[in-house]
């Protein structure tokens, strides 16, 4: 069963990171329209599409999610720019390691 790992940038300049089995167009509706006011999103509003990966496999789509949603701002906006060759510089390790030098 497919699944879209996808994320959103909000009103306000955030990033919101989910998953979803069903249509992302849809997901996207939804974030923007029902009325979950404690939802991360609907207190930022309006949401917009900004990346999306799919995956065959939900437990490889769940565990992309979680490694994106530990990711810096500066990392996902790597990510959302398909700077995939600047991703391990973005990494804290990365950063760790540089100050040790």
């Amino acid at each position: 069963m497919e699944a879209t790992v996808y994320i959103l940038r909000c009103a306000d300049g955030s990033y919101y990171t989910g998953l979803t089995r069903q249509d992302v167009e849809a997901r996207v509706w939804e974030h923007n329209n029902l009325p979950d006011e404690k939802s991360f999103t609907a207190r930022r509003r309006p949401v917009s599409l900004v990346f999306t990966e799919t995956y065959d496999r939900l437990l490889d789509a769940i565990a992309r999610e979680k490694q994106i949603k530990g990711w810096s701002r500066r990392k996902k906006e790597a990510l959302i720019a398909q700077d995939y060759e600047g991703l391990p510089a973005l990494s804290r390790r990365s950063k760790v390691e540089d100050l040790r030098d």
